[in-house]
C-alpha cells in the first residue's frame, strides 16, 4: 500500500539521517571527511555488520520491494541535485590556465590502471570463480580496467567542498581529472555491456550521445541558460519561476544522460558548468545546497553500502586477492596521477595530494559494480573484493591528502586579526 510505503519510507529517512549524522561526527574526530562516515554508515545498516548480527532488524529496516525502490530513487534525486551544485562552482578557468596538467594526469589515471586492471583479468578469468561464464577475456580485461580507473567522482567532489578547496587550482584541477577519468570508465562500461548483450548501438548511443549532449550544453545551452543569469542580476534575486525552470531542465538532463547510458550524475554536472557563474551560481547554491546535503545526499551513499556483503571474503586466498588488487589500484591511479603532475611541472606536494583524491574510488565504483553484478559479468566474490578496495582506497585519501598538503596549507595561511 502507497500509505504504508511513505510511513516505512519516513522510518528508514529517520535511521539513515541518525546514523549518518553520527558516523559522521565519529569520522571528522579521526580526521576523515564527514562523507567517509556517511559511506561506513551504509555498511553498518547493511548486511555486513547489522544484517549479520540482527538480521531481523536489518531486514524490517530495509526490505526488498517497493520501500528499497522509493529509496533508490530518492537518494538518485539527491546525487543528481548535488553533482549540479558541483558543477555550478566548477571554476572552467582554472582548468585551462592548467589544461595540459589535466590532460596528462587524466591521461595516467586512465591509462596505467586500465593497462594494469586488464593484466589482472587474465589470471582471474583463468581460475575460474569471479566472472560470468559467458564472459570473454576482452570483456573481463576491459570491465577490471574500468573498475580500477574510477573516480569516486561525488565523493571526491564532497572531500574538496569540506577541505575548502572549491574553485582553488587543486581542487578545479582534481574535479576536471575525476570527471575525464570517470566518463572514459563509463565509456568502457557501456562497451562492455554492449559485447555482453551482443548489442553495438548500447555503446555508440551512450559514447555518441554524452558527446553531443555535452556539445550542445557548453555552447547553445550556455548561451540560453545565460538568460536566467541576466534576469536575476536585473532583480538581484532568483525568482521562484527561474528556479523552477532550473530544476525542469536539471531533471530532464538527468533523464537523457542516463538514457543514453553515461549516467545521471554526468548530465547534472555538464548543466552545473553550463549554467551562468556569479551571482546567479552563488544564489542557486544557497538555494540547494543545504537540503541536499543534509538530506538527500546521505540515501546515496547508505544506499549503495546496503548493497556490499564484507562477508564473502573468508580465506586466505582471497584476502590476498583483495590486497594484490588494493596494490594495484594504489599503483595504478595513486602513484600515476602524481607522478604525470609531478612531470608536467607541478609541486610535490600538490602532485601527492592531486594522487590521493584521484586514488579514492567509494561509491562511484559501487555503482559500476552493481551494474556488472547484475549483468552478470563478475560474480559475488569479486564484488565484494573490489567493494573493499573501493572503500579502503577511499579512507586512504584524506589521511594522506592531510599529511602531505593540508597541514602544510594551514601552516602557511595568513592569520587574521580581528
Amino acid at each position: 500500500m502507497p500509505a504504508e510505503t511513505a510511513i516505512h519510507f519516513f522510518l528508514q529517512l529517520a535511521v539513515i539521517l541518525a546514523a549518518c549524522r553520527l558516523a559522521g561526527l565519529m569520522a571528522q574526530r579521526l580526521g576523515q571527511p564527514q562523507v567517509v562516515g556517511e559511506m561506513i554508515a551504509g555498511v553498518v545498516l547493511g548486511p555486513s555488520l547489522l544484517g549479520r548480527f540482527a538480521p531481523e532488524l536489518q531486514e524490517f529496516l530495509f526490505p526488498t520491494g517497493t520501500a528499497n525502490v522509493v529509496l533508490y530513487t530518492t537518494a538518485q534525486v539527491g546525487l543528481v541535485l548535488y553533482m549540479f551544485i558541483i558543477g555550478l562552482n566548477f571554476d572552467v578557468a582554472h582548468v585551462r590556465q592548467r589544461a595540459g596538467t589535466a590532460v596528462a594526469v587524466s591521461t595516467a589515471g586512465t591509462v596505467v590502471p586500465l593497462a594494469l586492471g586488464a593484466l589482472a583479468a587474465i589470471p582471474l578469468l583463468h581460475s575460474g570463480g569471479f566472472f560470468g561464464g559467458e564472459v570473454t577475456l576482452g570483456m573481463a580485461m576491459m570491465f577490471l580496467g574500468a573498475a580500477l580507473a574510477i573516480t569516486a567522482f561525488p565523493m571526491l567532489a564532497r572531500i574538496i567542498f569540506e577541505k575548502g578547496l572549491s574553485g582553488t587550482t587543486l581542487g578545479t584541477l582534481a574535479l576536471a581529472c575525476g570527471a575525464t577519468a570517470d566518463a572514459i570508465s563509463w565509456c568502457i562500461l557501456a562497451v562492455v555491456l554492449a559485447v555482453h548483450r551482443d548489442s553495438p548501438a548500447t555503446a555508440a548511443v551512450a559514447i555518441l550521445g554524452g558527446l553531443a549532449y555535452t556539445v550542445v550544453l557548453l555552447t547553445v545551452g550556455r548561451r540560453v541558460l545565460g538568460i536566467l543569469g541576466r534576469q536575476a542580476d536585473a532583480r538581484g534575486s532568483i525568482s521562484a519561476p527561474a528556479l523552477s525552470t532550473v530544476l525542469i531542465v536539471l531533471m530532464a538532463c538527468a533523464w537523457f544522460t542516463d538514457v543514453v547510458g553515461i549516467y545521471a550524475i554526468f548530465g547534472a554536472f555538464i548543466l552545473g558548468v553550463a549554467m551562468p557563474s556569479g551571482f546567479f551560481a552563488r544564489r542557486l547554491t544557497d538555494h540547494l545546497e543545504p537540503l541536499t546535503t543534509t538530506l538527500l545526499l546521505p540515501l546515496f551513499f547508505v544506499y549503495s553500502g546496503l548493497n556490499t556483503q564484507i562477508g564473502l571474503v573468508n580465506t586466505p586466498g582471497l584476502w590476498a586477492l583483495t590486497l594484490g588488487l588494493l596494490i594495484i589500484a594504489v599503483v595504478g591511479k595513486g602513484v600515476a596521477c602524481a607522478a604525470a603532475a609531478r612531470l608536467s611541472a607541478v609541486p610535490m606536494r600538490e602532485s601527492v595530494a592531486l594522487g590521493s583524491l584521484m586514488n579514492a574510488r567509494g561509491l562511484i565504483e559501487l555503482i559500476l559494480l552493481n551494474i556488472g553484478l547484475q549483468a552478470g559479468i563478475i560474480t559475488p566474490t569479486l564484488f565484494t573484493i573490489l567493494v573493499l578496495v573501493a572503500i579502503v582506497t577511499t579512507l586512504m585519501a584524506s589521511p594522506v591528502f592531510e599529511w602531505v598538503y593540508g597541514r602544510h596549507q594551514r601552516a602557511h595561511s595568513p592569520v587574521v586579526v580581528d
